[in-house]
């Protein structure tokens, strides 16, 4: 059985975080279906020369990191990834790798991340427009998240994947602390992943009511999604469209079969 293959996004925190209602989001697991196989067999020289082109997987070497000191690590790598300003501001916030496996956790079991990503809340607050004497989300609620869908797209993906591969003892050390001695990072952040690519993009007027101090949606399958899927739909059909562009783009340069 092929070995899984695994993906971040130095927004993998990031996308994910963004998702998370003021966050970024990091990454994603999308495989495509099998294709079907040729059943006409092609000569073995022939089978073996194109074996012999195929180009091999570059070698990376995870590095050695102290989780406890790995910050200013986390800043100088993930800060190479992309040159939009906003980028060095969030990382200066404490505990990145620990913060990010646990906002995974969250968005895994459908629970918003929100605690562990405080420092990308978007400015502004929620919007409502009435039309009618019906309410619905004010498109320019969803400008809020521009900026957060700007950094992540303007990630560099080889250096996202290059960094994922190094850092990937250190993700798995940081899900073990949060109570999972014998659990697997990756499965975990696959699920959350999962979980995110199940929200919808929607091009229509998404309908509200007020509950008391909060809004619910009309439309009842919307409400029904779990509060780390609403915060990604929050952020707007067009940014939900560049960040999943982004992730497939990821995706590729991982080489996961379609």
């Amino acid at each position: 059985m092929e070995e899984q293959k695994k993906v971040l996004l130095a927004g993998i925190a990031f996308v994910l975080l963004i998702v998370v209602g003021a966050a970024i989001y990091y990454f994603v697991f999308y495989q495509k279906p099998e294709q079907a196989k040729d059943i006409t067999e092609m000569p073995q020289e022939q089978a073996l020369a194109e074996e012999q082109v195929k180009p091999e997987e570059e070698e990376i070497e995870p590095l050695q990191i102290d989780l406890d000191k790995s910050d200013e690590l986390m800043r100088e790598r993930v800060g190479e990834l992309s040159s939009h300003p906003k980028l060095a501001l969030w990382l200066m916030s404490n505990d990145l790798i620990r913060k990010l496996v646990a906002a995974v956790d969250n968005i895994a079991n459908g629970q918003s991340p929100r605690a562990h990503i405080d420092f990308f809340k978007p400015e502004g607050d929620f919007i409502v427009a009435e039309e009618v004497g019906e309410q619905f989300i004010d498109p320019e609620s969803y400008k809020r998240y521009d900026l957060t869908a700007n950094v992540f797209v303007s990630l560099d993906t080889k250096g996202c994947v290059t960094l994922y591969k190094q850092i990937t003892p250190a993700l798995q050390e940081a899900y073990r602390d949060l109570g999972y001695p014998s659990g697997d990072f990756h499965t975990t952040l696959k699920k959350a992943i999962m979980e995110l690519l199940k929200v919808p993009v929607v091009e229509e007027k998404i309908q509200v009511e007020k509950k008391v101090i909060t809004y619910m949606m009309v439309d009842s399958k919307l409400e029904s999604l779990n509060q780390a899927q609403k915060h990604l739909l929050r952020m707007g059909p067009e940014n939900v469209r560049r960040i999943k562009t982004k992730l497939k783009e990821i995706v590729q340069a991982l080489g996961f079969q379609e």
